[in-house]
């Protein structure tokens, strides 16, 4: 039989060995946790750098026409991100809102700018159904036109996106695609839906043509709307001609003179 202070080592010493072995282990597993949240941290970043990356490219997709020269073509934005199968995503306004009717009314910018538009419930009544009922609603108030293309040929201001820089919508995406132009022209004065890949990802987004342009159609093209009907003129001397802040590769870009709609009216002329 060991001797007390020996039998008293030996427990310390065994003591000693298991506090070790579990500070070694809390060690160890602390390392794999921390191994761990780094793997998800990382896989986190790279989700939310995709998921923007997403969504800047669904609104570079949703966000009208580029210089067919280039071999570019336009996306609307839109939304939200562009839909990857054909359907509509979200609370699409009903398409009978239009009634099949024409629509007249107004669309200011800057506060004096003041555009007479006509919306075309026949030829383009789901679209036409979702302009009308955000100018009922106001959505357009306060928001932007934030893109703007002024070369040769390829003239246009697009405008609608909810956070005013070609991102956010009404939380839909709608298609079919409607009254699109089978040559590819779209004269000046159209009024058209500007929208991502997919033919079912327009929302919000319009684009003011102040000057005949032509657009490829490979993609399917954009959805006719309407027209403008007064109102170019001041369009062009008080905005577009004053030309963009900073081109980007596709030679569009922020117009110069910050353009906001200031107020949009609508109603039924038939």
């Amino acid at each position: 039989m060991a001797p007390k202070n020996q039998a008293r080592d030996n427990r310390e010493a065994r003591e000693r060995l298991r506090l070790y072995q579990a500070r070694q282990g809390l060690h160890e597993r602390q390392r794999r946790r921390r191994r761990r949240d780094d793997v998800v941290g990382v896989g986190v970043l790279v989700l939310v750098a995709a998921l923007a990356t997403g969504s800047q490219l669904a609104f570079a997709g949703a966000q009208a026409p580029r210089d067919t020269d280039a071999s570019a073509s336009a996306t609307s934005t839109p939304t939200p991100s562009a839909s990857a199968t054909a359907g509509n995503m979200g609370e699409v306004p009903s398409k009978d809102i239009a009634d099949g009717k024409r629509w007249t009314g107004t669309l200011t910018l800057n506060e004096d700018v003041r555009l007479g538009i006509e919306l075309d419930g026949a030829a383009a009544p789901q679209a036409a159904s979702v302009e009308i009922d955000l100018i009922r609603k106001q959505f357009y108030r306060d928001t932007t036109c934030h893109r703007l293309a002024d070369s040769k040929g390829f003239r246009f201001l697009q405008c609608g996106s909810a956070n005013g820089d070609g991102t956010g919508d009404a939380g839909f995406e709608y298609g079919p695609l409607e009254n699109v132009p089978s040559d590819g022209e779209y004269p000046a004065g159209t009024l058209a839906i500007a929208r991502g890949a997919s033919p079912y990802s327009q929302s919000t987004q319009f684009f003011i043509v102040y000057g005949d342009t032509t657009l490829d159609g490979s993609t399917g093209g954009y959805t006719v709307v309407g027209k403008v009907t007064s109102g170019l003129d001041d369009l062009e001397s008080r905005i577009t001609s004053k030309g963009i802040r900073s081109a980007g590769s596709d030679g569009t870009g922020e117009p110069e003179v910050a353009t906001t709609i200031t107020g949009a009216t609508i109603r039924k002329a038939d």
